[in-house]
């Protein structure tokens, strides 16, 4: 069950797996806004086409998984949202985002804790990621579209789970969308929705039993 700082049943887990994009770094729906006031639309335009139509949801799930470029994940959303300059796309929906730094000492503090840390992050053909952070931060790393697998899919959790060298019983979760949390939490992981790190750390802190620098001011 997802905790989602509600106060939920605790117990220390050795393993924790993360999201990348609104976990590691600043708020994803934040710099979707950006985008779209930068390109003269609603603000809320792109998150409403992807609520709206089945199609780019598809679509989009055939970008995570490496099935169709960025260029051509833009080539629809392009004249979908009314936007003439489609090329580089998907680097403008994410030109907004940076570093989230409390959760990345967060994950720093784990691994040298003792607990096994993984990445499980949709990609979404934007070079979101640093590989020198990302070699530092985990144990392993599970990216859709290096293996063709996507949340919430059961098997990319489990595939998280067996990088690390953990079951998933004794991993947890985090990650920004709900959909994410249940999919974890439908292969035994303890999945926490992440809504700020003032909330997402203390919960960590009790699951993992290290201290991770949750504390007054965190966030």
């Amino acid at each position: 069950m997802a905790t989602d700082g509600d106060g939920g049943a605790r117990h220390t887990l050795t393993g924790l797996l993360v999201d990348f994009g609104g976990v590691l770094t600043t708020n994803v729906f934040q710099s979707f806004r950006a985008f779209c006031v930068a390109e003269g639309l609603k603000p809320d335009a792109f998150v409403d086409l992807l609520r709206s139509s089945d199609e780019t949801r598809a679509q989009l799930r055939l970008l995570e998984t490496n099935q169709i470029t960025a260029e051509e994940f833009g080539g629809h959303i392009g004249p979908l949202l009314g936007v003439a300059d489609t090329v580089g796309v998907m680097d403008r929906v994410f030109a907004g985002l940076g570093p989230e730094p409390a959760m990345i000492e967060a994950v720093r503090a784990a691994r040298a804790g003792g607990i096994a840390t993984g990445l499980i992050s949709n990609s979404v053909g934007s070079n979101i990621y640093d590989q020198a952070v990302l070699d530092e931060l985990f144990d392993a790393v599970v990216i859709s579209g290096e293996v063709g697998l996507h949340k919430p899919q059961r098997e990319i959790y489990l595939l998280g789970a067996e990088r690390i060298g953990r079951t998933p019983e004794r991993c947890a979760f985090v990650d920004d969308l709900r959909e994410n949390c249940a999919g974890a939490e439908a292969v035994g992981m303890t999945a926490v929705l992440h809504r700020g790190v003032e909330r997402t750390l203390p919960e960590l802190e009790a699951l993992l039993g290290v201290a991770l620098g949750a504390g007054p001011g965190s966030g």
